[in-house]
């Protein structure tokens, strides 16, 4: 069954407080065809897989639902003719997929009821070349703008794929969108029941490194962590779980930037210190990870006028269990092995008691995710499989995903420069979405995608007590 669930000069400002910012949107209707498709290959594994079918875990399954994880980045011109840099991304491509098979194979559902992906002679993704010729990366990174999700959505293959789909459709589809300027995106879609974000980007780092010649990682894919699962989906429909998603209303998009230096402060708040030093507060009970989302969470609830003081809000973010579990299951592991926590709390208690309780709220919610846990988890769902329900979050939720931890620049150079900016697809993009990213320089600072409703953004942007944290992103 189903359960619910922009560059800017800023030196003149402190690097803890934010320039103005304009709460004003940018219009977004663009044609679709100034993004073209003009050839589409297939690529397949260099060599055969070795590992036959592989099983979904319950951290796989209960993914079925969602949609594919789409990112991809910019770089700037590369100096290199278009047709060598698509060669040697799709030689790359093809090694990578010999190391990471399932990312070409397929699900299938056995006749007992279990699902699996295959990996046989069959196995393939495509690979499209599109091209932008209008178009330069200044219109994709717009400083002190909305994000221009007209052009991005445009900018990933497989638009509205469904986990459950990869029965039908291939696992993983790749992009890369030349403009005008020599700029390019280069874009990876791939099916969320086959990996979670560490799986993907240790797969995109391989790919990249394997552009450079570097020497492989080479991924896990072991599934005895949780013993031999027996538990079985049922649909009601023969094409999976059912989607209850309604037209979507109008969004905005922004990606607003916490420099490392405002990190520590909002750290230290939320830990009921005073400003520090980028040492002092190192072992702080409360992560800087989780300082930012109680941030976002205490003013985007501000930001929702339209919520009663005694309505119930709820924070939903993912934990890696590689770590967690005893004996530690392998870091490179491929697959999901995460767990979904929600927080709650009231529209008034958050209001009242401010930062340091709603971080040490999710705090307290993460701190307890230890073996036992995660693996009484696990046996709930065996004794009733369920995955997430497909659709609209409710108007007092906020859900986070990615991470900033995850390898998104130092990894990704495929032999042509780091990469200037990550964007996300649109799929997953629903109001109150947000999306964590590692700061492009490097330097400890976090970017956060954030989709709202449009009077909600607008209120967001203009909160001053939110903006003391806020800069411009790059």
């Amino acid at each position: 069954m189903e359960r619910p669930r922009n560059a800017e000069n800023t030196a003149a400002y402190p690097d803890n407080m934010a320039p103005p910012i304009s709460a004003a949107p940018v219009p977004a209707s663009v044609p679709a065809s100034i993004i073209t498709v003009v050839s589409k290959q297939t690529v397949r594994p260099e060599r055969a897989s070795p590992i036959g079918d592989l099983k979904l875990s319950f951290s796989d399954m209960l993914m079925l639902s969602c949609s594919y994880i789409q990112k991809g980045l910019f770089f700037q011109p590369s100096g290199t003719p278009m047709a060598g840099l698509l060669s040697s991304l799709v030689s790359s491509l093809s090694r990578a997929l010999g190391v990471f098979p399932p990312l070409a194979g397929r699900l299938v559902t056995l006749p007992d009821g279990r699902i699996v992906i295959r990996c046989d002679d069959d196995a393939a993704v495509e690979f499209f070349h599109a091209v932008a010729p209008a178009l330069s990366l200044a219109d994709f990174l717009v400083s002190d703008a909305d994000v221009p999700t007209m052009l991005t959505k445009e900018l990933f293959p497989m638009a509205g794929a469904v986990s459950y789909e990869g029965h039908h459709r291939p696992l993983s589809s790749f992009q890369v969108t030349e403009l005008g300027d020599g700029a390019f995106f280069l874009s990876v879609v791939v099916n969320h029941a086959v990996v979670d974000g560490t799986s993907f980007w240790h797969f995109f780092n391989t790919w990249a490194g394997l552009c450079r010649g570097d020497p492989v990682q080479p991924p896990d894919f072991g599934r005895s962590f949780f013993g031999g699962s027996t538990a079985v989906l049922r649909f009601s429909g023969r094409d999976g779980p059912a989607g209850t998603l309604h037209a979507a209303p109008p969004l905005r998009e922004r990606v607003v930037h916490f420099s490392a230096a405002a990190i520590r402060d909002l750290k230290a708040a939320a830990n009921g210190c005073g400003k520090t030093n980028e040492d002092s507060m190192v072992n702080g009970e409360i992560s800087s990870f989780q300082s930012i989302c109680a941030h976002m969470w205490l003013a985007v609830t501000r930001a929702r006028l339209q919520l009663a003081a005694d309505a119930t809000t709820r924070f939903i973010m993912a934990v890696n269990c590689r770590h967690r579990l005893r004996p530690k299951i392998s870091p490179v592991y491929f697959g999901n092995a995460i767990q979904i926590l929600a927080t709650t709390a009231t529209v008034a208690e958050l209001a009242a008691n401010g930062l340091r309780w709603a971080a040490a709220r999710l705090h307290a919610k993460v701190a307890v995710q230890d073996d036992g846990a995660i693996r009484q988890a696990a046996a709930d769902w065996e004794a009733a499989p369920w995955c997430f329900s497909r659709g609209n979050l409710d108007s007092a939720t906020l859900i986070i995903g990615s991470s900033p931890r995850f390898p998104m620049y130092d990894g990704t150079d495929f032999g042509w420069g780091k990469a200037v900016a990550v964007r996300s697809g649109c799929d997953s993009k629903i109001d109150g979405v947000l999306s964590a990213l590692p700061g492009q320089a490097g330097d400890g600072s976090v970017d956060v995608e954030v989709c709202l409703a449009p009077d909600t953004m607008a209120r967001l942007l203009g909160d001053n007590e939110f903006l003391q944290y806020v800069s411009h992103a790059p």
